[in-house]
C-alpha cells in the first residue's frame, strides 16, 4: 500500500467516525433511561435534578447537546462520566492497556493454535490428525467466547484452583510498575516472575477470547492450505525434491495465508467486541467491564466515549490488515 493509498483510508474514517458519534449520540438518548433520576438520592427536590441536567447539558435540545458535544469532541474532550464524575478521556486511557493486553495476548494465542493446528492438518494430509484438527477446530468454533470462560472457571478456577479467576494482578502483590502496559513493561524491566504472575491472570480470559477465532481460521487456512498444495509450482518445489515440510512453511503458507488474513481480521473484530463479556466474567479491568457498568448506570458521556473507541480500534484494525496485503501479495505492493 502506497503513502497516498493510506491517507485515503484515513481520511476515508473520518466520515465512518461521524456516523457512529451520530448514531450513537441519538440512539443512546431514545433507548428509555433517565441517568440523572439514577444518580440522585430519593430526597432530591426538582430543583436538584434540574441543576444536575444543567450540569450536564441535558437539558437543552437534542441537536444542541450533539453539536456541543461534537465541538468538544474536536478539542479532545469526550466530557464527565456521570456515574463516575471523571474526566471520560482519562478513564478510557487508564483502563485501555488492560483491554489491549488482553486482546494482543489472545490474538497471539489464536495465531499459534492456528498456524500448529493447520500445518498439521495439511502435513497429516491421509491419517487420522486431519479429522481430529477439523474436529478441534469445530469444537472451538460451536462454543462461544463466554461460555469458554465459564467452564475455565468452574474447571480451573472452582474445581482445580490452578489460576486466579478475577482482576489483573494480586493486590497484595508490591510492584514498581509506573505505566498501565502492566505485562508489557514487566518484561521490558526483566521482572519475570511478576510477568508471570500476570500471565496467570491473563490466561484463562486469553484463551476463552482466542478459542473461537482459533476454530474459524483454522478451517479456513487448512482448507487454503490443501488448495495451494495443488498450484504448478507447488508441483515443480516437489519435483526438485523439496521436503513435505519446506514446501508447507516456505511456499504454501504465505500464498494460503492471503485470502485468511481477510477472515482474521473480522474476527479479530469480534474477538475485540468479545472483551466485554470476558471482562466482566473474570472480573478483569478493561474498558469492556467498565462499557457494562457505563450501560447499567445509563451514563451516557461514558458509553459514547467507549462505542468511539472501539471504533477507532476497529478502523486501526482494517488498515493493518490493508498493510498485511501488501507484504503477503506482492502483486498488490507494486501495483
Amino acid at each position: 500500500m502506497s503513502l497516498k493509498q493510506f491517507l485515503q483510508r484515513l481520511l476515508l474514517a473520518l466520515p465512518t467516525l461521524f456516523g457512529v458519534s451520530l448514531v450513537v449520540f441519538f440512539l443512546m438518548r431514545v433507548v428509555p433511561g433517565d441517568p440523572i433520576a439514577m444518580m440522585t438520592p430519593p430526597g432530591a427536590t426538582e430543583a436538584d435534578v434540574a441543576q444536575l441536567r444543567a450540569l450536564y447539558g441535558l437539558d437543552k435540545p437534542i441537536i444542541t447537546q450533539y453539536v456541543i458535544w461534537l465541538g468538544a469532541l474536536f478539542q479532545g474532550d469526550l466530557g464527565t462520566s456521570i456515574s463516575l464524575r471523571q474526566d471520560v478521556f482519562s478513564l478510557i486511557l487508564e483502563r485501555m492497556p488492560a483491554t489491549l493486553e488482553l486482546a494482543f495476548l489472545s490474538t497471539m494465542i489464536a495465531i499459534a493454535l492456528c498456524l500448529i493446528l493447520s500445518l498439521a492438518g495439511a502435513y497429516f494430509r491421509d491419517r487420522i490428525i486431519p479429522r481430529a484438527v477439523d474436529a478441534i477446530a469445530s469444537t472451538a468454533q460451536a462454543v462461544p467466547d463466554f461460555l469458554w470462560g465459564l467452564i475455565f472457571i468452574l474447571l480451573l478456577g472452582v474445581a482445580w484452583p490452578l489460576f486466579p479467576i478475577s482482576g489483573r494482578i494480586n493486590p497484595r502483590l508490591d510492584h514498581d510498575l509506573v505505566s498501565q502496559f502492566y505485562l508489557f513493561e514487566s518484561l521490558i524491566k526483566l521482572d519475570f516472575s511478576l510477568a508471570l504472575e500476570l500471565l496467570r491472570h491473563l490466561l484463562l480470559p486469553a484463551i476463552a477470547l482466542a478459542l473461537p477465532m482459533t476454530g474459524i481460521v483454522t478451517r479456513l487456512l487448512k482448507v487454503s492450505l490443501e488448495e495451494t498444495w495443488k498450484q504448478d509450482y507447488i508441483t515443480m518445489a516437489r519435483a526438485r525434491g523439496f521436503s513435505r515440510w519446506y514446501i508447507l512453511r516456505k511456499e504454501a503458507l504465505r500464498n494460503a495465508l492471503i485470502p485468511t488474513v481477510t477472515l482474521g481480521g473480522v474476527q479479530l473484530t469480534f474477538l475485540l467486541g468479545g472483551t466485554v463479556l470476558i471482562e466482566k466474567l473474570f472480573s478483569y479491568p478493561g474498558i469492556g467491564n467498565m462499557a457494562i457498568g457505563a450501560v447499567i448506570q445509563r451514563d451516557l458521556p461514558l458509553i459514547q466515549g467507549l462505542i468511539l473507541t472501539f471504533a477507532v480500534m476497529f478502523i486501526v484494525i482494517n488498515l493493518l490488515i490493508d498493510l498485511s496485503y501488501s507484504w503477503l501479495n506482492p502483486r498488490m505492493r507494486h501495483g
